[in-house]
């Protein structure tokens, strides 16, 4: 499988302001092939690739020591989910599309059961799971249907005239054909970038977590964002911003628009979460991944980082 369209030879789609190339090192001369699938890493993606795995290897270092069984578990998860989630971008577009698709249909599940939706609008928004991403990839042009198809999710309630119920049933449908669907989607538009947007979305959670713990001895940073959620906080804040532009100008991707998506928009789809969990009562949006909750809870920023760093970044 060498020679997949995974980079373009000669300059690429760069995050970084300037038109340069985002990644250090990011030389196409660096290559190395995944034994047993054939699949080959060029450029940055075999940065990226090594970056992750030492991550990993450090990580599990530190949560052997700890001998902490909750921290074992949210370690075995991330091991599973770099791979899960980092092939199928490194294949190619189609690949990536699929992966949208699936991560876009579980999330969708999961809202679909905290919203107490009837069958016909789950329905719908899991063809508008596939059909966004798989839209992303053949003809990008479709994603600027969204704001009509937020209209049709309207339709089950209307064709069955449900005036108790239908205008909630509308509103929490049409939204989340674009926080969800639309949204992930953008995997498929931000390929070049999408791992990169995703690592450092995942080291901006981090790095929110060590703000709002490692500053909560001063009063404003003890400050939370907003009564839905008490532990996030203007430390987890100021915390996420520092993780993402360190990760950034390590990775060669440092620009205000990238540092604004990640860290502003990782922030503010937590909280948007929040709202969701908040309204239904429930801590967790499911039980999916062992240490995390559900798949919800653990994209739940991207849903924002995504859409706004194909504007912004």
């Amino acid at each position: 499988m060498s020679g997949l369209p995974l980079l373009p030879a000669g300059p690429i789609p760069a995050i970084a302001s300037g038109g340069a190339e985002w990644m250090l090192f990011g030389d196409r001369a660096w290559s190395v092939t995944i034994p047993g699938i054939g699949l080959t890493l060029t450029g940055r993606a075999v940065l990226l690739a090594c970056v992750t795995l030492a991550v990993l290897a450090l990580s599990g270092a530190a949560v052997a020591l700890a001998h902490k069984a909750e921290l074992r578990e949210r370690w075995m998860t991330w091991a599973i989910i770099v791979p899960v989630v980092g092939l199928p971008i490194w294949a190619g577009k189609g690949t990536t599309a699929l992966l949208a698709a699936a991560l876009s249909a579980q999330a969708t599940r999961e809202l679909a059961r905290l919203a107490r939706l009837p069958r016909a609008e789950t329905l719908l928004l899991l063809l508008l799971a596939v059909a966004y991403p798989v839209s992303a990839w053949l003809s990008p042009s479709l994603l600027a249907l969204a704001p009509v198809m937020v209209l049709v999710c309207a339709l089950p309630a209307v064709l069955q005239g449900d005036s108790a119920d239908g205008l909630r049933r509308a509103s929490i449908t049409g939204f989340a054909s674009v926080w969800i669907c639309w949204s992930l989607a953008h995997l498929v538009v931000l390929w070049h970038d999408a791992f990169l947007i995703a690592f450092a979305a995942a080291a901006a959670d981090v790095a929110a977590w060590c703000g709002g713990t490692g500053l909560r001895r001063f009063a404003w940073a003890r400050r939370p964002l907003s009564p839905l959620s008490p532990n996030k906080t203007v430390g987890g804040l100021a915390g996420a911003l520092t993780g993402t532009v360190v990760v950034l100008a390590l990775l060669g991707a440092l620009s205000l628009g990238a540092v604004v998506a990640i860290g502003v928009g990782g922030v503010l789809g937590d909280l948007l979460e929040s709202l969701i969990k908040r309204t239904a009562g429930v801590k967790d949006a499911g039980d999916w991944l062992p240490g995390f909750g559900g798949l919800l809870d653990r994209v739940d920023s991207l849903l924002l980082v995504l859409p706004l760093a194909a504007v912004l970044a």
